[in-house]
């Protein structure tokens, strides 16, 4: 685009536009007050945990909102007319109306409160029913570093069969645009993006700084894997929490119990999280009868979510965490040890023990707000703070991509044949 010239003479464009900007606002309210009434709420925890919102509070303060006073519309119109009169360059009416929905929502100054346009959030959508449209690589991140790390492929994705990627790449920059500070979200939906059309990855590992040109393709992501292990000892990874988890991970579990399993590892590194009603699934298959998880908004209200202890685990079980084991993996792990039934092994948890409520607009677009805490079942919050291993072990990274030697795993195997009567 050609750049304009700054002209003392500029005016800005038709005051109708500017109207049609508040009327958006006005608009994005009213889709709250309406669709809080209206639409089913899908409540997940990172990518979500389902729970009530209170209602009648909510009524209560939007009653007494001033936020859009007269004040307000004014200061929003005199901002429109200086980007149109002034800036550079000409700017799209539907990025304007983004930026201020986007601007609320940071204005709460929590980066899990946030607006996602209707682009986004069909993305996100896809990706809570176990598809998505992108290159096919699981993304951790890597907090000391700043920057999302490669840390598996997916097969039939383009990441993999280019070659040209490998695990601990780090993703520097997207279509030219730096990543870094970028939350794990906002990288993965940088990279995903339309069946059929190509992003640039500028990654940096062992073989230097490189760009690599990928084109995204519709994968159907298979959220668990499973093998039989020596003497008896099954091995499990949950890379997050989708819609379809559920019965993966009773597809395996099944299989392992039809094998007469003598001994079990979970893997839970590098999951993000995922969908309530599907760890706690998961959670039913492994827990005795007791409280499995549960949540407190900032009134005092809770939910409880529990375990009738039919399907309790009665095997040898140790479960790998590491910093990039959030928010569900967390509820998982932390049910685990607050019973006793296994052993961590691994690295303290990434720590984030706050809910979010994703809530539709009725065009297409929807929010997510921070509700509440969740607690384990001993009353732990560990927001901030994580879960601590039982058995401390660092990964290895310089023996993995020497040789593929998983140094975790490769502990959890010897700590479990011991326990193995």
């Amino acid at each position: 685009m050609d750049n304009t010239n700054l002209n003392a003479q500029a005016k800005p464009k038709k005051k109708s536009r500017v109207w049609a900007v508040i009327r958006s606002i006005l608009i994005f309210v009213l889709g709250l007050i309406i669709g809080s009434g209206s639409v089913l709420l899908i409540v997940l925890l990172i990518v979500g945990l389902t729970i009530g919102l209170n209602k009648q509070k909510y009524d209560e303060l939007t009653a007494q909102s001033d936020f859009l006073n007269s004040d307000t519309l004014s200061k929003i119109d005199q901002l429109e007319k200086y980007i149109r009169a002034y800036y550079y360059e000409d700017v799209e009416e539907k990025d304007l109306e983004n930026g201020l929905y986007y601007g609320i929502m940071n204005g709460v100054g929590d980066p899990y409160t946030v607006y996602y346009s209707p682009e986004e959030y069909k993305d996100m959508t896809a990706s809570w029913n176990g598809n998505y449209e992108g290159i096919g690589a699981y993304l951790k991140m890597d907090t000391d570093v700043g920057y999302a790390q490669i840390e598996s492929f997916i097969e039939g994705g383009s990441a993999k069969e280019s070659g040209e990627l490998k695990v601990g790449d780090y993703i520097v920059a997207v279509d030219g645009m730096e990543m870094y500070g970028k939350t794990l979200n906002e990288v993965v939906s940088y990279v995903r993006g339309e069946e059929g059309t190509f992003v640039t990855l500028t990654v940096e590992g062992t073989d230097g700084k490189r760009d690599v040109t990928l084109e995204r393709r519709k994968i159907d992501t298979p959220t668990v894997e499973y093998s039989e292990k020596d003497n008896g000892i099954w091995y499990i990874k949950i890379t997050e929490f989708d819609a379809i988890t559920t019965s993966q991970f009773e597809e395996a579990i099944n299989a392992a119990r039809d094998a007469d399993m003598k001994g079990l590892i979970i893997d839970l590194r590098g999951n993000p999280g995922g969908n309530l009603d599907v760890v706690v699934d998961i959670c039913r298959e492994l827990l005795p009868k007791g409280l499995i998880v549960y949540t407190e908004d900032k009134y005092g209200n809770r939910n409880e979510f529990s375990c009738d202890g039919k399907n309790e685990i009665d095997v040898p079980l140790a479960v790998l965490i590491d910093g990039g084991s959030a928010s569900a993996s967390e509820i998982m792990a932390g049910a685990i040890k607050d019973y006793g039934i296994g052993t961590l092994i691994g690295t303290t948890t990434y720590g984030k023990g706050i809910v979010q409520s994703i809530l539709p607009l009725g065009d297409g677009s929807a929010i997510k707000i921070t509700t509440s805490k969740y607690y384990t079942p001993n009353g732990n919050n560990i927001h901030k703070i994580g879960i601590e291993p039982d058995e401390e072990v660092t990964f290895d990274s310089e023996k993995y991509l020497e040789d593929e030697t998983d140094n975790q795993l490769d502990y959890a195997l010897d700590f479990v044949k011991k326990q193995i009567k």
